[in-house]
């Protein structure tokens, strides 16, 4: 994975008061829990003194106490209580669980995965999703990496294929470009937008990214780093998924069907329930496809023949090769190879 960066792992509402959660992410086993105030706290899911789960243990006021012998943790993962010591008796230094700084955002919860800082970076989502629009969420595990899970998304070569009854009806199979480009805030350049521009087979050749005009609309798909993409379908409907990484092998994908159409609470749900039904067709129709694609997950100089149409995949490849390298993320495999 991608050090230093706020990874969107759960929806806001998977972690209710009272009671912990245990997930997986980013390959480590969390627990997740909200305090008496609704605040987030988040610890490897481990107790230091006989390896039990603390997400399956219960909150004592603001603490999670392991179920086995009841010692108790605060929100830093400092122990405040060993029953067995009795309660007057100062706890060890050594019983700490490591934990990581998590924040609540857009309806995401984020962990910060990396070093840590004074002060972290904000959170960044797609500006040009306005905050009257409403939502409704649907999950999938899919049995990859998320870094594949990804390359789907920016891949327009494959829509006739996959989605030939869907949304790759028209037999629109020769890619001109496509065209994408990078915006930039200051020195990052982690947010790529990508216009497409498929259609039949004439006879001719495809266009060269160059040779295609500045586009005067939207993008019609933006990825921003480490693990959001966004289909803009239209300014009033969108399509944002979150590859949320379990491990090497497993991503958990949220998908929202944004709209600002319908306000009326039950046309409204009616409507956020067919868009999210649909997500799950189309997404299906992927998952059974890259599912099968090995290895699991994806670096830039991995032996793979790529087309021109591949172009935006080979743009994210190599981005995440570079910021692995710079944030010192990863194990070898996951460093740029020679």
């Amino acid at each position: 994975m991608i050090r230093n960066q706020w990874y969107a792992i759960l929806e806001s509402t998977e972690v209710r008061p009272g009671k912990p959660v245990g997930v997986t992410r980013m390959g480590e086993k969390l627990v997740l829990w909200r305090d008496q105030s609704g605040k987030l706290a988040c610890l490897v899911d481990q107790c230091p003194h006989r390896g039990v789960a603390l997400s399956k243990g219960k909150l004592v006021a603001n603490q999670i106490q392991c179920p086995f012998h009841g010692f108790e943790y605060d929100p830093t993962g400092r122990c405040t209580f060993i029953p067995a010591n009795g309660k007057n008796s100062p706890v060890p230094l050594a019983f700490q669980v490591p934990d990581y700084p998590v924040h609540e955002e857009y309806g995401f919860i984020w962990v910060w995965w990396g070093e840590r800082a004074a002060e972290l970076p904000k959170i960044a989502f797609f500006d040009s999703i306005p905050a009257n629009m409403s939502y409704s969420t649907t999950k999938d595990h899919w049995r990859t990496h998320y870094s594949r899970a990804i390359e789907n998304q920016l891949d327009v070569v494959h829509l006739p294929f996959v989605h030939h009854n869907t949304i790759g009806r028209g037999n629109r199979a020769l890619v001109d470009g496509p065209l994408y480009r990078w915006e930039c805030q200051l020195t990052e350049c982690d947010l790529l937008n990508l216009w497409v521009y498929n259609r039949v087979d004439d006879g001719s050749k495809p266009r060269k990214p160059e040779s295609i005009a500045d586009p005067d609309r939207n993008p019609m798909l933006q990825f921003r780093y480490p693990n959001l993409w966004q289909n803009w379908i239209g300014d009033k409907i969108r399509i944002v998924v979150a590859f949320a990484p379990i491990d090497d092998e497993n991503t958990m994908m949220y998908l929202r069907f944004y709209q600002d159409i319908i306000r009326v609470p039950i046309l409204k749900q009616i409507m956020e329930g067919i868009g999210s039904l649909g997500n799950l067709i189309i997404e299906r129709q992927d998952k059974r496809v890259v599912e099968t694609q090995m290895p699991k997950r994806s670096h830039l100089r991995m032996g793979e023949k790529l087309i021109q149409g591949d172009g935006p995949i080979i743009a994210y490849r190599r981005r995440r090769d570079e910021l692995i390298c710079q944030n010192g993320g990863g194990d070898h495999q996951e460093k740029t190879n020679p």
